[in-house]
């Protein structure tokens, strides 16, 4: 067992247990992502929906931008711990067939359509509180997989309700691409975060590269840092391959977003690989062209 196995087996072996057993139904945030993720892939993925269900994907993505507006505001941490409680209210008057905003409208129909349950909503809304509370600083994996489980696992459990999937294999789909996609986020947006004075990278993967300080813009600036997110990315490439494993036991119907979604998503981070991490402001993008030949791929086989 290599040295990234030794610090991150503990981990990823807690994760699949508690995936496995979980009821039937994947930062900054995709199916399983988040906020952040619902960029052009997910613009994309959408399209192979129908109607409700795209309807349904969208009144989420309205829930999540919400929430994750107030993470990422200038508003003082009282206020934001404020209106993230507003929220749970939100959700609790949701659940009681009452719902008083445009969001929850929206959210209504699905949530009865396709039996999207409150406590993945409010495990959004933990996942922002984590945000809210204090600037994360080179979490532990501990600390890490916890607000992977909330700030995209949780909405990859909504997700793949949306998309037709209820059992436990759509379970392990969010469980392994939500930290798949989190992962390949937190690479690419290493000098965002570092401006909002946040830090994803594992300390566990930090100290084993000779990095022991917190502080986002110093850790940047250190010649171990490629390294260390090489490391990182060895895991991220670790869910997508339990991913594509989860796919393959769902239907093909209700799998082609997700497999549009995991395979951009996996591009980029080979689109990151390749760039290196010598210079974090520069852009990382899929060719259009590549794009477009991964959405014929994986939505015509949903594979």
């Amino acid at each position: 067992m290599d040295t990234i196995e030794r610090l991150y087996a503990p981990i990823t072996g807690r994760a699949s247990r508690d995936s496995a057993i979980a009821a039937p139904v994947c930062k900054d945030n995709a199916i399983a992502s988040g906020p952040a993720g619902f960029g052009s892939s997910f613009s994309w993925a959408m399209q192979l929906l129908p109607a409700p269900r795209r309807q349904a994907l969208r009144a989420l993505y309205a829930f999540c931008r919400e929430v994750d507006d107030i993470a990422d505001g200038e508003a003082s941490h009282s206020l934001k711990q404020t209106l993230l409680s507003n929220w749970r209210g939100e959700i609790a008057h949701l659940y009681g067939g009452r719902p008083r905003n445009a969001v929850t409208l929206g959210l209504s129909k699905a949530v009865h359509r396709y039996g999207l349950r409150c406590h993945d909503f409010l495990a959004v809304i933990d996942g922002a509180e984590m945000n809210a509370q204090t600037d994360i600083r080179a979490p532990s994996f501990a600390q890490l997989d916890r607000y992977c489980d909330r700030a995209a696992v949780a909405i990859g459990r909504l997700s793949v309700r949306i998309f037709g999937e209820e059992t436990p294999a759509g379970e392990r789909v969010a469980a392994e691409l939500g930290r798949a996609l989190q992962f390949t986020n937190i690479l690419r947006d290493l000098a965002q975060d570092a401006k909002r004075h946040r830090l994803f990278l594992p300390r566990e993967l930090l100290q084993a590269r000779g990095i022991f300080a917190t502080t986002p813009s110093w850790v940047l600036a250190q010649p171990a840092l490629p390294d260390v997110c090489r490391d990182f990315a060895l895991l991220a490439e670790r869910h997508y391959a339990a991913a594509i494993e989860a796919v393959a036991a769902c239907p093909r119907s209700t799998m082609r977003p997700v497999a549009v979604m995991l395979g951009i998503y996996r591009a980029l981070l080979d689109e990151l690989l390749a760039r290196g991490w010598q210079h974090l402001d520069a852009a990382v993008r899929i060719p259009l062209r590549r794009e477009l030949a991964l959405l014929l791929r994986h939505g015509l086989t949903g594979r």
